[in-house]
């Protein structure tokens, strides 16, 4: 640790697209960004996407979830052990289930596995205090958003959009004093965004996503599947809220109907539809909408969204940020925010009734050594990747 109490964090990330283990290293004391680190993308194999697909929507007992755990584990160990100087590693697991008003919510993956393997002190399990304590347990990446939008110096109202396999929303007033003011924040999930349309394009034609948006391009979308979607209760639902990957299943039974092409349309179209909807909520207008996550890589994502907004609407690249590493980014953020006991969520972020400091903590065995040399990070090490590297429709999240 800096005298100044700035800690060099690791951060992970698999997202409910089910595409692969993204990690990034950040400065913090868990108030401001000082600097960005290293990053690196793992892909799953095909094998491994399939036994992680099976375990959706189980919860800690059910029949394909340690096979799924294993999969989670071992994937983030093999990226993880590839980075130097890190002093805490937020680790976010892999999200199978998420009930907030029933069940809980589940991420498999064992933080305290990694904090032995890699000798690492480590933060996990982000979500289950808040669901315990009455929130949504999501999104938690809007306190990392308010410390992004003073870090590139915004002034007025502006809005993250994370297009991963659920899109969510947060509204920031970069004036307010921090994050835990009331009124600074406002947090949400829209809608189903990349999940169904990688969905389609594996079931019907093998492919991970539908590249650059071109069969989506293709086709024309239904209006009528549409405007059913969106007179969902949940649209009209005062926000926090938050979503499970496969609560909208109504929307891809009524893309099955459709040709190849006016189903993506149609389930690209929706995803936008439904950000839309979500916007009517903002406390006040905003002056841009940055956007992060695979599915600003979505050309006809990115023109569908254009089209229903009347400002900029840009990928976080333009104000100098890294839109793939964002979320895993965020997960070192909240990691060094729990070791300095300050709150992860928030009324407006989740809806939980008082800010809440979420997450486990798991030390590795006294006689490992600790991935924490002075001076701050190495140079990482470039992964080999089993798989190409990730383009277009594959989103951190």
């Amino acid at each position: 640790m800096r005298k100044d109490g700035a800690l060099w964090a690791l951060g992970a990330m698999s997202g409910t697209s089910l595409d692969g283990v993204d990690a990034a290293m950040l400065l913090t004391d868990g108030h401001e960004i000082l600097a960005f680190g290293p990053h690196a993308y793992r892909p799953y194999t095909d094998a491994e996407r399939s036994l992680i697909r099976a375990a959706l929507g189980q919860w800690p007992e059910g029949p394909a979830v340690a096979a799924a755990a294993e999969v989670v584990e071992t994937a983030h160990a093999e990226l993880l052990s590839r980075f130097e100087g890190a002093d805490v590693l937020g680790f976010h697991g892999q999200t199978l289930a998420h009930d907030p008003t029933g069940r809980g919510t589940h991420q498999c993956g064992n933080g305290a596995l990694l904090a032995e393997a890699l000798g690492l002190t480590t933060v996990w399990d982000f979500r289950s205090s808040d669901v315990a304590l009455g929130g949504q347990g999501a999104p938690l990446a809007p306190f990392f958003h308010f410390a992004c939008a003073r870090h590139i110096g915004a002034t007025a109202p502006i809005a993250f959009l994370n297009l991963g396999g659920v899109g969510n929303l947060t509204w920031v007033d970069p004036t307010a004093p921090g994050p835990d003011t009331p009124g600074a924040l406002l947090a949400f999930d829209t809608g189903p965004a990349n999940a169904p349309i990688n969905d389609l394009m594996h079931t019907r034609l093998g492919l991970a996503h539908d590249e650059a948006g071109a069969l989506a391009n293709k086709g024309m979308a239904s209006e009528a599947i549409i405007t059913a979607f969106l007179a969902s209760p949940y649209f009209s639902r005062t926000p926090p809220k938050s979503l499970d990957r496969n609560d909208f299943d109504s929307l891809s039974a009524a893309a099955a109907t459709l040709n190849d092409a006016d189903a993506a349309a149609t389930l690209t179209a929706a995803a936008a539809a439904a950000v839309a909807e979500g916007a009517r909520h903002f406390p006040a207008p905003i002056s841009r909408l940055l956007v992060t996550g695979g599915g600003r890589h979505n050309p006809t994502l990115m023109t569908e969204l254009a089209l229903r907004f009347d400002c900029p609407v840009q990928p976080v690249e333009v104000v100098g940020l890294n839109g793939d590493m964002l979320e895993a980014q965020a997960f070192a953020y909240l990691a060094v925010r729990v070791l300095a006991k300050l709150p992860t969520s928030a009324p407006g972020t989740t809806g939980v009734p008082a800010f809440v400091g979420g997450g486990q903590v798991s030390r590795p065995p006294v006689t490992q050594t600790s991935l924490t040399p002075a001076g701050g990070p190495a140079t990482l090490t470039a992964y080999k990747s089993p798989e190409p590297p990730r383009s277009a429709q594959t989103p951190p999240s």
